[in-house]
């Protein structure tokens, strides 16, 4: 007897193959205890035992960690990115043979007023009390940071166990980043008969001039490209980055009219450089543009403009790149260059190419206006007031567009064909971010250890009591959207905006006015139906409805990073690799920033946090396998 197929509520899609989190089970409150919590205490117990287990090899694993317990573990157990789930597969890792990537030892960081053994809440609400503890990480390659979050197991004597443990790789031996005491000095002293001044010098490498050859190329000049490049010269690897564009920030700078960041300036900040302190909340895409630039220039990241890869060949058994770049120089002329980089990083966004839906019928004979795509879009016509558009789509650029639309006058039409997931950017910053990434928040580097080090699935559980806490604040407004037609959602299995953009990439608005319009009617909404063709000046759906239509404006997402690299590299490279973006079996995120299944080939994208943080990982991957310190094949 066939099984009946399950439908999966809109909610829970995501990108093909990606994992559907299985949400953590919290820890349940223990009996209040007697005496005092003594944070400092809690946190030295724990570490001498944890530490104890590291030397002796002898894993009494349920001693230190609860029974439902989450390591997650960025490349200091193994050269990949793990969650560990569970006492059994912990103890596995613990006691692995040496020779691995692996910890030896953990200390406790007080170094600051945040990094101190402190009482944190466990859950959303805080009725679960804990014990949260920074880190210094010790492995047998490098040094790393962890955290720790410990709670009292009602099971056995309310002793503190780990709950959640976090490490992550942040240098290597021997070859650690330029920075600080490290950094240059800027001068040699003395009489060098003929040497070349420091700018003589920058436009030797920026030139790629000889005996400058690449180690590592990059494709894209956004902050995914820019933000590795740094990290990459930080570790002494050569890099060149490469972009199409004119100028770099231009990923920015050309995109639609009204375009501002959606993300709050604490949440963005770059490395090495962070935004002044009378930077705008939300920055707009033509500042963030010329940051951009800056960033490249202070940093001094070798950046060709007006580049493209024309012919690439990748040799298996000296696992380096041949690359053949058309390079239009500054007086027009147009260079051939050969390059040879052991490594190639895809940064062209965490999504790929502009999916057009060439499926749907008659867009040839629409005579209208403009029939784009958004990333095509640049702004409505002025004095166009009461020509009507059609915007097909319901995420952050449907609405972007469709308000700029409204404020020209136009008469506007958001189609939606499935769900989104709405919150209001003030109820995201209060619910989600304060405390954390906020004016009165912590350093950007501790911001991160206390976001990062939250396994996915104990993450998604945590958000679904933030997501509905957003909801209740922005009650009003979501449901007047809902009386105007507009189905929302909660995200996959109602644990919010986060977890959506991670499993799915889009999906999701971050209100910054564009709702109200719809609520009060001013945007209208068509909802449900697929598009059956496009007509002369209108649309037909598959209900028979139509829809007149000056402008067209098609927000219909983007297609995943691997065709991109089908695009740029071909077939063969293109169905090696791996699926990008969604989640693995274990909750990390598939492919981006780690091994894609290609030697010399990455893909790196997200948003500026997650390049933020992520930089330095893929940077370490590349200057281990440069040093010899880890193979292609290690685990």
């Amino acid at each position: 007897m066939a099984t009946a197929a399950v439908e999966v509520p809109p909610s829970n899609h995501g990108v093909p193959g990606s994992h559907l989190l299985v949400q953590a089970r919290l820890p349940a409150p223990a009996p209040k205890a007697t005496e005092s919590i003594d944070p400092q205490s809690v946190a030295t117990a724990w570490v001498d035992r944890f530490n104890d287990v590291l030397r002796e090899q002898h894993v009494p694993v349920d001693k230190l960690f609860v029974k439902e317990s989450y390591w997650r573990d960025l490349l200091c157990s193994s050269w990949d990115f793990h969650t560990y789930q569970g006492l059994s597969k912990i103890s596995s890792v613990l006691q692995r043979q040496k020779g691995q990537c692996r910890v030896s030892s953990v200390g406790i960081d007080a170094s600051s007023d945040v990094r101190k053994p402190r009482i944190c809440p466990i859950d959303f609400h805080g009725a679960v009390e804990g014990v949260q503890v920074f880190l210094n990480v010790q492995t047998d390659i490098g040094r790393g940071r962890g955290l720790v979050k410990l709670v009292r197991d009602a099971t056995d004597g309310n002793s503190w166990k780990a709950f959640t443990l976090f490490t992550t790789l942040e240098e290597l031996t021997g070859h650690e980043e330029s920075t600080g005491t490290r950094r240059p000095t800027g001068v040699n002293h003395g009489a060098h008969p003929g040497r070349l001044n420091w700018q003589q010098r920058r436009d030797a490498e920026a030139n790629c001039e000889s005996p400058f050859d690449p180690t590592v190329l990059i494709i894209g000049a956004g902050q995914g490209g820019l933000t590795v490049a740094a990290r990459l010269k930080q570790l002494g690897i050569q890099t060149l980055i490469i972009d199409r564009n004119e100028r770099i920030g231009d990923n920015w700078r050309n995109r639609y009219h009204q375009l501002v960041l959606h993300d709050s300036v604490w949440y963005d900040h770059m490395p090495y450089m962070k935004f002044p302190p009378n930077w705008p909340v939300f920055t707009p895409k033509d500042k963030l543009a010329e940051w951009f630039e800056t960033y490249a220039k202070a940093l001094e990241l070798n950046v060709w403009t007006k580049t493209t890869l024309t012919g690439s060949n990748w040799d298996e058994s000296k696992r380096q790149w041949t690359l053949n770049l058309e390079r239009e120089t500054d007086d027009g002329r147009k260079e051939a260059r050969v390059v040879h980089p052991r490594h190639v990083i895809q940064a062209t966004g965490h999504t790929g190419e502009p999916y057009f839906p060439t499926h749907i019928k008659g867009l040839d004979d629409f005579k209208g206006d403009r029939l784009v795509h958004s990333a095509q879009f640049n702004g409505p016509e002025p004095n166009s007031k009461g020509k009507k558009v059609v915007i097909v789509g319901s995420c952050n650029s449907a609405h972007d567009i469709a308000q700029d639309y409204y404020e020209y006058g136009y008469d506007v039409t958001m189609v939606q064909r499935s769900s989104t997931l709405v919150v209001s950017c003030e109820s995201l910053i209060d619910v989600e971010m304060k405390g954390v990434y906020s004016e009165d928040g912590p350093p950007v580097e501790d911001a991160d250890m206390l976001n990062m080090s939250t396994p996915n699935p104990v993450a998604a559980r945590l958000k679904v009591d933030a997501n509905r806490e957003t909801n209740k604040r922005d009650a009003a407004l979501l449901k007047g959207l809902t009386a105007a037609g507009f189905a929302l959602d909660s995200g996959p299995d109602c644990s919010g905006l986060f977890m959506k953009y991670l499993h799915r990439g889009g999906g999701y608005y971050i209100d910054v006015g564009a709702s109200q319009l719809i609520a009060d009617k001013k945007i209208k909404i068509k909802q449900g139906q697929e598009i059956e063709r496009v007509n002369a000046h209108s649309i037909t759906f598959t209900d028979g409805s139509e829809l007149e239509a000056d402008d067209i404006v098609l927000a219909t997402g983007y297609q995943n990073m691997r065709e991109t690299a089908r695009k740029i590299f071909g077939s063969e490279l293109a169905d090696r690799v791996k699926d990008v973006w969604g989640f693995d079996e274990e909750g990390e995120t598939r492919t981006m920033w780690r091994r894609t299944g290609h030697p010399g080939f990455w893909f790196f994208g997200g948003n500026l946090a997650l390049c933020r943080f992520f930089s330095r990982l893929l940077a370490l991957q590349i200057k281990g396998l440069e040093v010899g310190l880890m193979k292609y094949e290690d685990d």
